[in-house]
């Protein structure tokens, strides 16, 4: 990993460049994105068996894009019980939580006597990106499609991209059919966002679009913004731990290693601490365990390119760099971890003390693992259920109320010169 410390000279300008270095806003990615997101437009289904065909391998014609029936029996006979198991301990886990984010309707009564409030409800047709490439993450179908279907929206559809087969993985289908995904699409990439967003003949168009991915998929989320919603802005992972010198190095290590294997190329890893003990054991912990590690190449890749100790002179400078970086997931292996944690303030999630990995946030505990990167954190939050319903606000007046309300338009509707305005609460007063 590479070496930053707070008593260099270059330190400011340093630690603003690896903040900046994320792969949310690379122009050459941003172009090829925009090159695929108009052969979609004009080219629709052609265009998605063109780009299918290259990116991953297969050529599929628009009939085979769709998972059949039979492919999903395929996929449940062949999860064991002790995936079920996983799967159903997630969901539950996922969906209680979900449960208690839901937002509820309500009204009041405002200054003039009117009724006023919100209702919510649920999009009736969403969009998911689930992640496939070398890790096809079934976890994360159940972080995404348990809210869609908790929220109660009726058609939640998801695209994923197919292996060299053809097929789907089977584990990442169970998880998504268990979730309450109603059409699942071999389709992948940022051709897989256009065709949520734009529609094609076979995919119809969605109102909003979830899901983390590589650099290409969130790209086309952020060009497609406008044309449909998106949730935030979720791409290639990222872990910050924040430790001083009470902190386990074993513990550590495995951490950065665990979020440094995704595979694409763009995670980006940082451990902030003022302490050199805890830097010397946790590089001596990498060491062992890479060792250890199936994907060894692609951590390595990470380690050395995004990969950084940041020596800091205390814990509060420390929380300064996670804030300024605003990691995905932020750990914090220090002595009175919730104490320190309240001045964490863009971290999409925070993780407290030795015995919370992210690896607990990445599969089980509840809430969702689809979190901000690449410093979105510092505006976007994760995704959480309420983003899969739609907000109303709900405006109820009697006649005493009105009457009430009516000096105050006819006011503004002067001030800002538009007669009719003010007369459409006029009429009704004038002739009562």
């Amino acid at each position: 990993m590479n070496l930053l410390r707070q008593s260099d000279a270059d330190f400011d300008s340093r630690l603003r460049a690896i903040a900046a270095s994320s792969s949310l806003f690379d122009e050459g990615i941003e172009q090829r994105t925009r090159d695929v997101i108009r052969a979609v437009a004009s080219r629709g289904d052609d265009a998605l068996t063109e780009f299918t065909e290259r990116f991953d391998g297969v050529r599929l014609v628009p009939s085979q894009f769709a998972v059949s029936t039979a492919e999903l029996m395929s996929a449940s006979l062949k999860a064991t019980e002790q995936m079920r198991a996983a799967v159903r301990d997630a969901d539950r886990n996922i969906a209680a939580f979900a449960r208690k984010s839901l937002r509820k309707a309500w009204s009041a009564r405002n200054a003039h006597g009117g009724r006023v409030g919100e209702k919510f409800d649920p999009l009736t047709r969403v969009g998911i990106y689930i992640p496939g490439g070398t890790a096809p993450l079934a976890s994360t179908a159940l972080m995404t499609i348990t809210l869609a279907r908790v929220a109660g929206c009726p058609q939640i559809v998801v695209c994923t991209p197919p292996g060299r087969d053809g097929m789907i993985n089977p584990a990442l289908l169970f998880a998504a059919r268990t979730a309450g995904a109603t059409e699942i699409y071999k389709v992948g990439g940022a051709q897989a966002v256009a065709a949520m967003s734009l529609g094609t003949t076979t995919i119809a168009r969605v109102s909003k679009v979830f899901g983390p991915g590589n650099a290409y998929v969130v790209a086309a989320k952020r060009l497609l913004f406008g044309q449909v919603a998106v949730d935030l802005l979720p791409g290639p992972s990222e872990v910050l731990v924040l430790a001083d010198d009470s902190a386990n190095p074993a513990f550590i290590a495995a951490d950065l290693l665990a979020q440094a294997e995704h595979g694409s190329g763009h995670e980006r890893v940082w451990l902030v601490t003022p302490s050199a003990r805890v830097i010397t054991g946790v590089q001596r912990e990498i060491a062992r365990q890479l060792t250890k590690c199936d994907r060894r190449e692609f951590i390595e890749k990470i380690l050395a390119t995004h990969g950084w100790v940041i020596q800091v002179k205390n814990l509060a400078a420390g929380v300064a760099v996670a804030n300024q970086l605003a990691p995905e997931h932020c750990e914090i292996h220090t002595r009175n971890a919730a104490a320190l944690s309240k001045g964490v303030i863009t971290a999409g999630a925070i993780f407290l003390g030795p015995w919370s990995p992210t690896v607990l946030g990445d599969y089980v505990a509840g809430p969702s693992h689809t979190l901000p990167t690449g410093g979105a954190g510092r505006a976007f939050a994760g995704l959480t259920v309420d983003q899969f319903q739609r907000r109303t606000s709900v405006v109820e007046y009697s006649k005493a109320a009105l009457k009430k309300a009516v000096r105050s338009v006819e006011t503004f509707a002067g001030l800002e010169g538009l007669d009719a305005h003010g007369r459409s609460a006029t009429v009704r007063t004038s002739r009562s």
